[in-house]
């Protein structure tokens, strides 16, 4: 990687992080997309693929509280996303908060911000331990 792609990619993360805490607070709304007003976590990662400049993506069609890592892993596969081994801030997790259940975050320096469904809004802070992560995803451009 040259230093240049470097920079670029410490300059994505950067937008990213702001994105996604730009939408701490907002409401949590099944198939939310709009910050500020309604999200969920699916609505969080595209604001932070917005961010990255993956704009316009179309995501299949899911359900809130299922098991839809058929759809997920194939989407972000398309959209140029690649799994990665070891999270850093601007990363996408893939976790499973309870058995046959995922959902996404986006890590940050202080953990991940996430549309919390029990609190109500996105939120902002450590990893849930009760959480197994299945994937990690890393944007592209980012190192």
């Amino acid at each position: 990687m040259t230093e240049a792609s470097a920079r670029d990619g410490a300059a994505i993360v950067t937008t990213i992080i702001a994105a996604v805490r730009d939408c701490v607070g907002t409401r949590f709304r099944p198939q939310g997309r709009i910050p500020g007003l309604g999200l969920d976590c699916i609505g969080v990662a595209l604001w932070a693929a917005a961010a990255a400049g993956l704009g316009g993506l179309a995501v299949p069609a899911y359900a809130i509280g299922g098991d839809n890592a058929g759809l997920l892993i194939p989407f972000l596969a398309s959209c140029g996303c690649r799994c990665v081994g070891a999270a850093q801030p601007g990363d996408i997790l893939v976790v499973e908060p309870a058995p046959g259940q995922r959902h996404v975050a986006i890590v940050t320096s202080r953990g991940v911000v996430h549309a919390h469904a029990g609190l109500g809004r996105v939120v902002e802070g450590p990893i849930d331990p009760g959480w197994t992560i299945i994937a990690i995803w890393r944007f592209p451009g980012v190192g």
